[in-house]
């Protein structure tokens, strides 16, 4: 059985590679390992170790990630993940590595992997994202695979202009979208997690840093939290952000938010977010979950700042810079007192079976001299 190794660093991205891993799994040509790192391995975070092993997976390598606040530091712990995961793929006679995204843990598993002359398998690639350093990662993984599942034509088209090979490109839609609705919990299983939320009278609040300076970015999340309970929703619910340079002030802020009008949580567990996705009035801040899942939903979004600057999106998505009024207008227009505005139509990224469409390509690849060795296509 040909052993495919997933490395994954944060609760997010996890639960959009959920439906692939399933997948390959249960596949009979393919063995599943998962290593995890990055913010899965940081206490504050909820121990989101826990979760994988919780929707049914066993967790084959634990790699601590070193962190820390500024570049400098997560240049550094990137470097240490390389060698660690370098010899986590030894050790587990790993065949193939699976990355996604544009993250530093997703960077370092493919480093690793190529240098050790292991065959890298990314979805992903090809998107567009400002965010930090992301847009540079993403397509630095893409040159360090050798295949490529995407999730648009026009990320396919970008791949092929960074000079990969059209036999390397395959476009699967996002696996993000795989059975999210019926993965989603249900109302009354909110009712019970989030006693005080009423069925679309609430803001999912989530923001993520753009910038390395934490006294910015609280000043930033301060701006957001007020201009959203300007407006008049009810409820505000907010979501730590990721562990990027930057985010401990995000964190500072939403630890010293005092309104009863909002609730404050470090993780929430996949299909419980999802819920909340379904049935909140608006989705606020700068996560991908409103660029890429929240179309499902026909959820509205008001998507702040450059993060998810240039991605592709649907009718149901506003951008407005970090201005209050701004801010507080477009959530506004979605709210309408009350009676907030739902979208239907078709999400970009996708619809359902990119999971299946990843394991079936993996199973039947062919790793030879042919795939490894790659030659810029023009």
């Amino acid at each position: 059985m040909r052993r495919v190794c997933f490395v994954t660093g944060t609760r997010a991205e996890f639960g959009l590679m959920e439906s692939t891993l399933r997948a390959i799994r249960d596949h009979p040509a393919l063995a599943l390992q998962v290593v995890a790192t990055g913010m899965h391995t940081i206490g504050s975070r909820g121990s989101t170790v826990e979760e994988i092993r919780a929707a049914g997976f066993a967790v084959d390598r634990v790699l601590k990630w070193a962190g820390g606040a500024s570049p400098m530091k997560m240049a550094a712990a990137t470097g240490e993940a390389l060698a660690a995961l370098a010899r986590t793929y030894k050790r587990l006679s790993s065949d193939l590595v699976l990355v996604t995204g544009d993250r530093v843990e997703a960077f370092a598993a493919a480093a690793a992997a190529h240098i050790s002359a292991l065959p890298v398998a990314h979805v992903h690639g090809g998107d567009r994202a400002l965010g930090q350093v992301d847009d540079s990662l993403r397509h630095a993984i893409t040159k360090l695979s050798h295949i490529h599942f995407a999730a648009t034509e026009q990320s396919a088209q970008r791949i092929a202009k960074l000079g990969e090979d059209r036999w390397r490109i395959h476009r699967v839609g996002a696996p993000g979208i795989d059975g999210i609705r019926k993965l989603a919990a249900s109302a009354g299983a909110l009712r019970r997690a989030f006693p005080s939320l009423d069925r679309r009278k609430f803001a999912l609040l989530i923001l993520h840093p753009v910038d390395p300076s934490a006294p910015l970015e609280s000043r930033r999340a301060k701006i957001v939290l007020d201009a959203t309970l300007r407006t008049g929703i009810e409820r505000v619910l907010v979501v730590w952000p990721n562990n990027d340079p930057g985010a401990p002030g995000i964190v500072e802020c939403w630890r010293g938010a005092r309104s009863p009008r909002v609730e404050v949580r470090a993780n929430i567990r996949r299909d419980v977010f999802l819920g909340l996705l379904r049935d909140c009035a608006v989705l606020v801040g700068n996560s991908s979950a409103g660029i890429i899942e929240a179309a499902s939903f026909g959820t509205p979004v008001v998507d702040i700042g450059p993060r998810q600057a240039g991605r592709e999106h649907g009718r149901n998505v506003a951008h407005v810079p970090y201005q209050a009024a701004a801010i507080r207008e477009a959530i506004a227009a979605f709210w309408r007192a009350g009676r907030p505005v739902r979208f239907t139509g078709r999400n970009p990224f996708g619809g359902a079976g990119a999971g299946r469409r990843i394991a079936q390509t993996l199973a039947s690849l062919k790793i030879d001299q042919h795939l490894l060795r790659k030659l810029i296509a023009y």
